[in-house]
């Protein structure tokens, strides 16, 4: 039997499918986990690091911007190698790689080093994450899948969170007067046993007809991505000179050569990074166009949070983290529950659950209105609960229904798009949202208070825009 999707045909697998056990989804989130967790682990820690290795605001940004730019940049094409070498194996050499940029990242005599090690550790991450929801999708069906993607997308709500908790911990910690070095160091025996656990417990799957990496596609993709992520994350602390307007400007341009190329290359028969008519499936097309706002308003949100706290009501890295807590709580909480509720509610769940997060943004935007500046991390609790439930109702929901379409043989190019999209809007969230923030709250300019209310304002308002999008997203069940 041939499974034709547009101009694209592929052959199923003939053979019984890999079945993925408790222990192996186990083990692939611990590989989904690490990532998210070092995007945001550094928020807490980038006062510890200036003033360790003197590193400067530009350095500070580039800490940050260098493993976002270099994982967002290459995760489709580490979901392309995984289909064609198999994902066990890439799963080890980005675990591996992680593992070793994670201890040079620890080890960082001065910042220039720091910042290259972080791209590196970036790059291993987009070699890691796509083998998960490509293993997941190859490997599961029905009511499993439904649980494994909910058991990843409490994942990822929950590495966000525990990134900054633990990140908080340890810099307060200053084990042995290493101050922020023990937030990379942590990833090496966590690397190790991961490392000896996919070997025992992950199924090996690929693509029975796997193309060639798509080289033009890959450089296209990534200059795309770095015309636009480099100067959002570096143009303000430069005070935007000239290059970054012009890499700005570049932007279009170089997504049109892109999707030019994408589909001169499926009408000529072969598989190109990101397959027009893979990502013109309902499910892809749809969802991934609601999930910019979704995850930019996220990733912002997170970002000015952690530093609101710490600049304008003097929150220490562990008082900063525990205010988080009771979001990580609820939001793990409605991840389980959220399959059940979408084999009842259907596509109801994520309109819901939009309506529950923003409901908790407005609730936390008055509570700060009104207690600014003796709001605690009780003061802030219900609304935290009320926002975290909401999210974990639609993060979930939303990974199984973009993927619902996507032939298992090319499950590594779906959660590639899926994952690019992802990591792509959590930077530019902090890019857009993160900037509106500082430059509001710096001095002379509204303070602190204001600036914070006017970025949760904007959160709710990205909300809102998902929430219409949403609308035309296909019934997940």
């Amino acid at each position: 039997m041939t499974l034709t999707t547009g101009d694209l045909t592929t052959t199923p697998v003939r053979h019984e499918r890999p079945v993925l056990s408790t222990a192996g989804l186990v083990t692939i989130l611990l590989g989904a986990a690490l990532p998210i967790v070092d995007f945001f682990v550094v928020n807490v820690a980038l006062q510890t690091i200036d003033a360790d290795l003197g590193a400067g605001p530009t350095m500070l940004e580039l800490v940050v911007a260098g493993y976002g730019i270099a994982y967002a940049t290459l995760l489709v094409l580490g979901g392309r190698l995984g289909d064609r070498y198999g994902r066990r194996r890439l799963f080890g050499i980005g675990l591996t790689a992680f593992t070793l940029t994670s201890l040079i990242c620890g080890i960082a005599p001065n910042a220039g080093t720091l910042v290259a090690a972080r791209a590196a550790q970036g790059a291993a991450s987009a070699l890691m994450l796509p083998q998960v929801l490509s293993t997941i999708t190859a490997t599961t069906s029905g009511d499993r899948r439904a649980r494994a993607f909910g058991a990843y997308g409490a994942v990822g709500g929950m590495g966000t969170v525990i990134g900054q908790l633990l990140g908080g911990v340890l810099v307060a910690a200053n084990v042995a007067g290493t101050g922020w070095r023990p937030i990379f160091l942590i990833n090496v025996p966590i690397g190790i046993a991961g490392l000896l656990l996919a070997k025992r417990t992950m199924p090996d799957t690929r693509a029975t007809d796997p193309a060639r990496p798509d080289a033009v596609g890959t450089v296209l993709l990534g200059a795309t991505m770095l015309a636009l992520l480099v100067p959002l994350m570096t143009g303000r602390t430069l005070h935007w000179p000239l290059w970054t307007i012009g890499l700005l400007v570049a932007v279009p341009v170089l997504a049109v050569l892109f999707v030019r190329n994408q589909r001169a290359q499926e009408r000529a028969g072969r598989l190109p990074l990101l397959p027009p008519s893979v990502v013109g499936l309902r499910s892809m097309r749809t969802g991934l166009i609601a999930a910019v706002p979704f995850f930019a308003g996220f990733g912002g949100f997170m970002f000015v949070y952690a530093v609101a706290l710490q600049s304008g009501l003097r929150f220490g890295p562990v008082a900063a983290g525990l205010a988080i807590t009771p979001m990580a709580v609820a939001f793990f909480t409605m991840s389980l529950v959220a399959p059940r509720l979408v084999r009842r509610y259907g596509r109801r769940v994520i309109l819901t659950g939009i309506a529950i997060q923003v409901t908790g943004l407005l609730a936390m935007a008055g509570t700060a209105a009104v207690a600014w500046p003796h709001l605690g991390v009780a003061t802030l609790a219900p609304a935290m609960v009320v926002f975290g439930a909401g999210q974990g109702m639609v993060m979930t929901t939303l990974f199984r229904v973009i993927l619902a379409e996507v032939p298992a043989d090319l499950a590594g190019v779906g959660s590639g798009a899926l994952a690019t999209t992802q990591q792509t809007a959590l930077a530019l969230g902090v890019a857009t949202l993160g900037s509106l923030f500082v430059a509001l709250a710096a001095p002379g300019a509204l303070g602190v208070r204001a600036a914070f209310l006017v970025a949760l304002g904007v959160y709710a308002l990205a909300g809102a825009v998902f929430a219409v999008l949403s609308r035309h997203l296909p019934d997940p069940r």
